[in-house]
């Protein structure tokens, strides 16, 4: 089978297996967004979003941020984990935001990436699930996914990335971003449960997986 015809198989399985995949954190202004996915760095989307609502109960601009301080911004994102250096890089974005965005968002890679704490993949979810730009965020999921279904050969997110807007329809990139996240994180987990993945037909390494299992399966014994 071709890879182009390959991946459009991926596509309408996804599809079927996840068909309105919504983001998984909550929000309701784009620089909640933003703030939503710094949290959620080394952390679930659970717990962030039990966090995000007393949080944005007394902060929801880049201003109020500011006004709340570092040290009581810590009190409520410490559940997060590493909280010191979120609260810091919080901060340090939202003083950007002030001084060179008017307290406003931008709405490009190259302009989200000059915040504090926003590299190329939370300045991806930004765009494209606050805006609706195109583009395709590659969590710790996604990279995984992309190597095993050979949809990607890359050794950094930032290269699967740029590998995955190569074979990947532009205009489903919001939605696929999304299916193989959750993918990932339903059957596509690290010790992966390939048997019943609903990719295992068109899965490479699912397929090399499930055949190592039944190697090693012991035999039954024999009546004599």
């Amino acid at each position: 089978m071709k890879k182009a015809e390959r991946v459009e198989k991926i596509i309408e399985v996804l599809d079927r297996t996840y068909p309105d995949p919504h983001p998984p954190l909550n929000f309701s202004s784009p620089f909640e967004l933003l703030i939503a996915v710094i949290l959620s760095a080394q952390c679930t989307d659970e717990r962030v979003n039990q966090v995000t609502p007393a949080l944005f109960r007394v902060a929801t601009t880049p201003e109020a941020i500011l006004e709340l301080g570092e040290e009581k911004l810590k009190s409520y994102i410490r559940p997060t984990g590493f909280f010191n250096a979120k609260a810091h890089n919080i901060i340090k974005a939202c003083r950007t935001l002030m001084e060179e965005f008017n307290g406003e968002l931008p709405r490009t890679l190259e302009e989200l990436q000059r915040l504090g704490g926003v590299g190329r993949k939370t300045a991806s979810v930004v765009i494209c699930q606050a805006f609706g730009v195109p583009a395709f965020p590659v969590d710790r999921h996604v990279f995984r996914v992309a190597q095993r279904l050979d949809l990607a050969r890359a050794k950094t997110p930032d290269e699967t990335d740029r590998q995955l807007r190569k074979v990947l329809p532009k205009k489903q990139w919001i939605p696929l971003h999304l299916q193989l996240v959750f993918l990932g994180r339903q059957w596509c987990r690290p010790r992966p449960l390939c048997e019943s993945c609903p990719l295992l037909e068109l899965c490479p390494t699912g397929a090399k997986n499930v055949e190592a299992t039944k190697k090693t399966k012991p035999k039954g014994i024999s009546k004599r």
